[in-house]
């Protein structure tokens, strides 16, 4: 904790050199602060990034209470978990939430050793009812987390949070249990997912099998999405960890709204889910949020081309 009050306390007599240091976080601009937090860290990997470091998206509501997610880049992603009655405040929540754990990301603590390894096999041992001895057969379920472990030594803690998060999502949606039926190795498919970043043609597919489940068994997506809302609204309430959550939710959004379009018969307009404090609306219309001044502040918008099987998400 006191590497991490360290770290704040450099970065703010960086950012407001003359404040002094009783009243600083009072005069603090938290959503600058995360921005110079990754420029300086991009900086030091020799990485120009063109493009926002850090986005923004509001989450559509009608009315207050609002709801902002910021995605770092590598794609952790948080949100405000207090109850904010404007966007800019929303906005400062999420960044306040993001930068604590990014600065907290960085102490040794929370970096992949060989001791971190050896404590946490042995502790999933225990949890699981395993053997400590399966961790060097990949075939076994330790096994594959040894591999994946070992494989990310010298990695952050969310730098393994986000390769583990695709993981979590291709068990989810069942493609791991495909890749079993088609005898492909657990170490096979941890190498290549380990080398492939979530991409918008992973979550196209991923929608596609929730559309073929759809049509097997009606009301399947609406039910999943609500699952998946609630987990995400109680994630964020918690100030964990979101993109597992987010994924999901937009993931079965795409499903939906194209399954919405085709029966409508190519779709009169948008369907989607949108999360607020007061509950999960559905509607049809998409309307665009005011923006605010400040950083980059995007909205996702779904489209599913079939002619060639790619699909497009958030930006």
């Amino acid at each position: 904790m006191e590497g991490v009050r360290g770290s704040l306390w450099e970065m703010v007599s960086q950012l407001l050199p003359h404040s002094h240091t009783s009243s600083a976080f009072k005069d603090l601009n938290v959503v600058a602060m995360l921005h110079y937090f990754w420029e300086q860290k991009q900086a030091q990997r020799g990485i120009v990034q063109s493009d926002s470091l850090v986005v923004y998206e509001s989450a559509p509501a009608p009315s207050p209470p609002y709801i902002c997610y910021v995605t770092l880049p590598g794609g952790s992603c948080f949100g405000n978990f207090q109850c904010c009655f404007t966007k800019a405040e929303a906005r400062r929540d999420a960044a306040r939430i993001a930068l604590m754990n990014s600065v907290f990301n960085e102490l040794p603590s929370r970096r992949i050793t060989p001791e971190f390894i050896s404590h946490s096999l042995e502790e999933a041992a225990s949890t699981a009812s395993g053997c400590i001895n399966d961790a060097s057969d990949p075939s076994t379920s330790i096994g594959a987390y040894c591999l994946m472990l070992e494989s990310n030594i010298g990695k952050t803690m969310l730098e393994f949070q986000e390769i583990m998060t695709v993981f979590q999502l291709l068990h989810w949606n069942g493609t791991l249990k495909v890749f079993r039926e088609r005898k492909c190795s657990r170490q096979e498919v941890i190498t290549y997912y380990s080398q492939h970043a979530l991409d918008e043609y992973t979550r196209s597919h991923m929608a596609l099998d929730w559309m073929v489940r759809e049509h097997e068994n009606p009301g399947t997506i609406s039910q999943e999405l609500q699952v998946a809302l609630r987990e995400l609204g109680e994630a964020r309430r918690a100030g964990r960890e979101l993109r597992f959550y987010k994924e999901k939710k937009e993931i079965l959004s795409l499903a939906l709204c194209q399954a919405y379009s085709e029966e409508q018969e190519g779709g009169a307009g948008e369907a989607r889910w949108a999360e607020t404090d007061h509950g999960h609306v559905y509607t049809k219309d998409k309307e665009q949020s005011a923006r605010e001044d400040g950083p980059v502040e995007t909205e996702p918008s779904y489209v599913y081309s079939r002619d060639n099987d790619q699909g497009a998400g958030e930006s």
